[in-house]
């Protein structure tokens, strides 16, 4: 399973690379405005930063809502830089982007996806991620796990090459749950991935080693 980190902040990316365990980056309008990143210059030059430091795959959603403005926003991200990703709303004009980029070679990743019905849309589409929303479901009292686990059991017995993208995820736990429901990528906040590495016997034993290596040392 790949791990992408959703966030525009160049430390918490740079912090998640130097674990040696990155490999893309999934960003919205909404977390550029979190970075206080304005106008449309300075949101190019921050993908281009981003794509240096990962060398992996970025994901860079377009703000337009209608076709044309889709194709227009999605070619000039593509542009960019070749990891760049174009991020588009699984819409009824999304769909027809997703199909427009698919036929040019240029990859997508199909967003806010809440059902099993859009995500074979996608698929069909020929979009190269598609976006489940774990944590947004899971708000609303459905299940956000459950609906990654059923994309990819159908993705799988008819052959689609969509890559599942578990997205909105709030903690530890959902990444752990998404592995085991077969997705290929999770985007997470930094701290859910850093909570994979706690465990209290881990800290305890590290704890027990260094005090009998200091005990031996002294004698």
């Amino acid at each position: 399973m790949k791990f992408f980190i959703d966030t525009a902040n160049l430390d918490q990316i740079r912090e998640a690379h130097k674990l040696g365990v990155l490999d893309g980056v999934t960003t919205n309008p909404s977390l550029m405005a979190k970075e206080h990143i304005r106008g449309e210059e300075a949101c190019n030059r921050h993908y281009v930063e981003i794509c240096r430091m990962v060398g992996g795959d970025v994901s860079a959603e377009v703000i337009a809502t209608d076709f044309e403005g889709m194709i227009r926003e999605g070619e000039a991200l593509a542009a960019l830089d070749p990891h760049i990703v174009v991020k588009l709303p699984c819409t009824a004009d999304g769909i027809r982007a997703v199909r427009w980029f698919a036929d040019r070679g240029v990859r997508t990743n199909c967003t806010l996806v809440f059902s099993v019905g859009q995500a074979l849309l996608a698929a069909k589409a020929g979009a190269t991620y598609v976006s489940p929303f774990v944590g947004r479901l899971d708000d609303i009292s459905e299940d956000g796990v459950g609906l990654v686990a059923h994309i990819v059991r159908v993705y799988r017995t008819y052959g689609f090459k969509t890559q599942v993208l578990a997205a909105s995820i709030r903690h530890t736990h959902h990444i752990i749950q998404c592995l085991d429901a077969g997705a290929d990528v999770v985007t997470c906040p930094l701290q859910a991935i850093l909570g994979l590495l706690k465990h209290p016997l881990t800290e305890s034993g590290l704890a027990q080693f260094l005090a009998d290596h200091a005990r031996v040392n002294q004698e």
